[in-house]
């Protein structure tokens, strides 16, 4: 048995495909096919049940399943600690999309111009699939936002960040330098997808004030979410790292008077996993907030 068979085997567990799993790791669908019948034939067991439209792991491909993970984990663990100088490596990043494009790019690069030998890979995926690939060992670290279900990883605060609501200029509210929550009863919210923390976020600020948002459009992307805005489709609330770099004149944003809704942004890592010095001193840069970065929040306050 030979560790590329297991990383074949894992592939095709995780596309339900032979014919995607072949495109992501580059084989011949055939010689894919043969990998994984090999390792079938030297374990004496089926370890794949192929279904009419997906292929998926037999009971004895779960129990294979679960221990090739930890055996391909500590493998990568062994060479990142002998090779581990603090200075080259790999780093990924698992970030969802309503943090990635607004926490990130300051923080990169910053740390790449420290570590120029190093390299950074990021990944943007929703809080569930970030959270399974730290758990999995796909990604170091992932950048999230409150709340984690994970019992295994370990969840470190870095913020908490207001939620402010947004409106198109020419909404009445924008006319408003205090916006109430009552100000927002019968307004037609526009929200992330139900997958998105950001829309539980909201949603739940919304019922603790026992406001009960109609919402009427979805969408994947905080960009288009403020573009819909925009075009007064509906109001929304935004994390204040999004408003930060948001100069668009047809856009306005307010902090909610009394309690206001915040979220907190946490980092995600595995303690099971061996932490390099050059993953160290990535966490360390991701604890700080770059001097640009604040020289924009303040102008932004005045």
């Amino acid at each position: 048995m030979e560790f590329d068979q297991l990383r074949h085997f894992l592939s095709v567990v995780q596309w339900e495909s032979f014919s995607k799993a072949a495109e992501e790791i580059g084989l011949s669908q055939s010689a894919l096919s043969r990998s994984v019948s090999r390792l079938e034939e030297q374990l004496g067991r089926q370890l794949l049940e192929r279904q009419p439209r997906k292929v998926v792991p037999s009971e004895a491909g779960r129990i294979l399943e679960t221990r090739a993970r930890e055996l391909l984990a500590r493998i990568d663990d062994i060479q990142t600690e002998l090779s581990d100088d603090g200075v080259h490596g790999t780093i990924r990043v698992g970030a969802i999309p309503t943090i990635a494009p607004y926490f990130l790019p300051t923080r990169l690069r910053d740390f790449q111009s420290r570590f120029p030998e190093a390299k950074v890979v990021v990944q943007e995926e929703t809080t569930a699939q970030v959270i399974r690939k730290v758990h999995d060992g796909d990604v170091d670290v992932a950048i999230a936002a409150l709340p984690i279900e994970s019992k295994y990883l370990e969840v470190e605060e870095l913020f908490e960040e207001e939620l402010k609501l947004l409106v198109s200029s020419q909404d009445a509210l924008a006319k408003k330098e205090t916006v109430r929550w009552n100000d927002l009863e019968q307004r037609t919210f526009i929200l992330m997808g139900e997958a998105h923390c950001l829309t539980t976020n909201v949603l739940s600020f919304c019922h603790q004030k026992n406001l009960f948002p109609l919402s009427i459009e979805r969408t994947s992307q905080l960009a288009m979410l403020q573009e819909l805005v925009s075009l007064q489709h509906g109001i929304s609330l935004i994390p204040e790292m999004a408003v930060i770099l948001d100069s668009n004149q047809q856009r306005v944003y307010r902090s909610l008077s009394g309690t206001r809704p915040t979220r907190t942004v946490v980092m995600v890592t595995n303690p099971y996993r061996y932490e390099s010095k050059l993953l160290k001193s990535f966490l360390g840069a991701m604890r700080k907030r770059p001097e640009s970065e604040q020289k924009v929040a303040n102008r932004r306050k005045k």
